[in-house]
């Protein structure tokens, strides 16, 4: 098994592209999206009976190695103060196959 950083993403859909081309420029190769996300944070509840796309929220899964942590960390700092969100960073564990 390969040490790695666990990263997840919860940002509002609109912004999910900007997240998507940050983790190129890193270097991270894959990553998983689940759109329509709900709960409540410091911004208020996100419901999913909203009729627009704008107001939702996208959770996005990937892995990378230490050193693509800080630049990505760095990089998705200002999204998430300008748009709200949550990026968690963890220890994991990547399962060659």
């Amino acid at each position: 098994m390969e040490r790695v950083k666990k990263v997840e993403i919860i940002t509002n859909t609109l912004e999910l592209g900007k997240v998507l081309d940050i983790l190129e420029k890193v270097g991270v190769s894959g990553y998983t999206i689940v759109k329509d996300v709900t709960g409540k944070g410091d911004r208020g509840e996100v419901l999913d009976d909203l009729e627009t796309e704008a107001l939702t929220n996208g959770y996005v899964l990937s892995v990378c190695t230490e050193e693509q942590e800080h630049q990505l960390v760095e990089a998705i700092r200002p999204i998430l103060k300008k748009y709200g969100g949550v990026c968690l960073v963890s220890d994991a564990k990547w399962i060659e196959h």
